[in-house]
């Protein structure tokens, strides 16, 4: 059967792409926050995945303020780059896994989750950045992906405990698949950030630290926060950390968290990023003495494993 081995989670900032698609990432702004992602790109190297999902909301590039689908699976053979207003990103157009996706439609709306189905979809930064965290720059992505854009643009956003259900969910269609397939989950966007309004610039690293303790070892707690606390805690953008919890949903309840790396800022949002194993599961670590000592330094000591700027 198929199998979530892993999930992830990292923010997705348009300005993160562009520093890629610019050769700015060595510049003196970028390059703490990029080194935070060279660990990130030898366990991907070492991990690579049958199928991604990958959690992520469109910012107005497939759907407009007119139609705001909730929860939206991407179903078709491939995705290509949006066009958000300068044109297409320079980045492979992603593959699709169509066979895998109708499954987790029918497991799920049959679980009575009311997904919209897209059989056509251009994807943005939310989802072509975090590719990049993992994977670089390559000429073609590694695996297949299957996006699943969420509704945290417009009021109502989904609630985190609905998150976190539908991340149960999905692993439940995963395992049902009777392909023998490994799959990583993503979950992207935040963290603390608010872009307009009497706060922006609002950084919240308190709160940001707080609920990557919780993500790792006590994720219900954070399905308790409202909206209303996100927003008042995170700035407005801070509501994105729902789809945190559709990827933690999705895996065991107690996971060995690999990695974490946290920054502040970039561009106007706190960059948080942390890699979730399951432990009867966990995925292949990459080979090579020193990778295997970080691993196990990353595991003793994930709560200060980080790359100030």
């Amino acid at each position: 059967m198929a199998r979530i081995t892993a999930g992830l989670t990292t923010s997705h900032i348009p300005a993160v792409g562009a520093a890629i698609d610019l050769g700015k990432t060595q510049e003196d702004y970028w390059k703490p926050l990029f080194a935070g992602y060279e660990w990130t790109k030898k366990w991907a190297a070492g991990n690579v995945p049958d199928v991604v999902i990958l959690v992520y909301n469109d910012h107005a590039s497939a759907f407009t303020p007119e139609m705001v689908p909730t929860f939206a699976l991407g179903c078709a053979d491939e995705f290509k780059p949006a066009d958000e207003g300068y044109g297409p990103r320079p980045v492979p157009v992603v593959q699709g896994a169509p066979d895998l996706a109708a499954h987790l439609a029918q497991s799920l709306i049959l679980d009575e989750f009311d997904l919209t189905l897209l059989y056509k979809l251009d994807v943005d930064h939310g989802l072509t950045v975090p590719m990049n965290l993992l994977f670089g720059s390559p000429q073609a992505w590694p695996c297949p992906v299957i996006p699943l854009a969420v509704n945290v643009v417009l009021y109502p956003p989904p609630t985190a405990h609905r998150c976190y259900m539908l991340g149960k969910a999905i692993r439940k269609a995963v395992e049902s698949y009777p392909e023998d397939l490994r799959v990583v989950i993503f979950g992207t966007g935040g963290m603390s950030h608010q872009i307009s309004g009497p706060r922006a610039g609002l950084i919240n690293s308190k709160f940001d630290k707080a609920f990557l303790d919780n993500l790792s070892k006590d994720p219900k707690k954070l399905t308790r926060i409202s909206h209303l606390e996100f927003m008042r805690e995170a700035g407005a953008e801070g509501i994105e950390m729902v789809m945190w919890l559709i990827m933690r949903g999705a895996l065991d309840d107690k996971v060995d968290e690999v990695y974490r790396f946290y920054t502040v800022p970039a561009s106007n949002t706190a960059v948080g990023h942390i890699i979730l194993e399951n432990r009867a599961k966990a995925a292949k670590k990459p080979a090579g003495k020193k990778t295997s000592v970080k691993m196990k330094r990353a595991a003793a000591h994930a709560k200060v494993h980080r790359v100030r700027s």
